[in-house]
């Protein structure tokens, strides 16, 4: 349909009402199945061996929403209402004492050690290790243990089946209670040892590693990077445009969807006619 420019448009407001029926709809989540669905019936998915990991996503959220738990009010303001000048300067800010009253589901996260400190979500895959196609996603508020506890929830949601698989991972799930926890739900953890100089040892030992099939697991591994920096640059989720934790893992999904999408289409092309 096209408008003239003297035409009446429609009200900004129906974009808002869309969204919502969308999100109510579980949209997201259904175009996900239908193309993990499609890969399936093309035989592409592997249904005995995984790979998980997570990534942090930047909330639309800024360090000035990031106020004391106690007394959110805001700061004064040096006459410019919308965006005052604030001091952080000698205050102690944490995930303990603070939140964000822009998204109060953000936490305050880095990526490294000595990287800068932003507001964020915590985004888990669990992708198959034959082409690295999505086959479960997780958005959550981060934590020390966020990570490992949306791998075990994604884990949770595959069939069972009576075959034992195998579950790919980097040293940060290298833990007894994430180890316990996979083998509980009948995988095989091909953990990456994390053989940090504090530790004694690493939960996964040579009764698991001494396996060609951990090897290749590992180089399996790599390819979930493949989808996080599609996810970041061609869809767009660097910088989060969302609020609140429901409607971040609704776009993150979808975004999931779109990239197993635009992967079918080369992996199609590629096979045997």
């Amino acid at each position: 349909m096209w408008l003239t420019p003297d035409d009446a448009v429609w009200v900004p407001t129906v974009f808002t009402k869309n969204r919502d029926r969308l999100l109510a709809g579980d949209i997201a989540e259904a175009f996900f199945r239908q193309v993990r669905a499609l890969a399936d019936q093309h035989g592409l998915l592997s249904h005995e061996h995984f790979t998980v990991d997570g990534t942090l996503l930047e909330g639309w959220a800024s360090h000035k929403s990031f106020r004391p738990i106690a007394d959110p009010t805001p700061p004064p303001s040096d006459d410019d209402p919308s965006n005052p000048s604030v001091n952080f300067r000698g205050e102690k800010r944490s995930n303990a004492t603070h939140r964000s009253v822009s998204d109060p589901e953000t936490r305050l996260v880095r990526k490294t050690h000595h990287g800068a400190a932003f507001l964020g979500y915590q985004a888990s895959v669990l992708t198959e290790n034959r082409h690295g196609l999505i086959v479960r996603t997780d958005v959550r508020s981060p934590s020390g243990h966020a990570e490992r506890e949306a791998a075990l929830a994604m884990l949770r949601r595959l069939p069972r089946r009576r075959r034992r698989r195998t579950l790919g991972a980097d040293k940060g799930y290298d833990t007894p209670d994430f180890i316990a926890g996979v083998r509980a739900l009948g995988f095989t953890p091909h953990v990456s040892p994390n053989r940090h100089r504090c530790r004694r040892r690493s939960t996964v030992d040579r009764r698991t590693t001494r396996h060609p099939g951990y090897e290749v697991s590992q180089r399996k591994r790599k390819l979930v990077e493949e989808g996080f920096g599609w996810h970041k640059c061609v869809g767009m989720l660097r910088k989060l445009r969302h609020r609140g934790r429901e409607k971040v893992a609704w776009i993150f999904t979808f975004t999931s969807a779109a990239y197993n999408l635009v992967r079918l289409r080369t992996l199609l092309a590629a096979a045997p006619t």
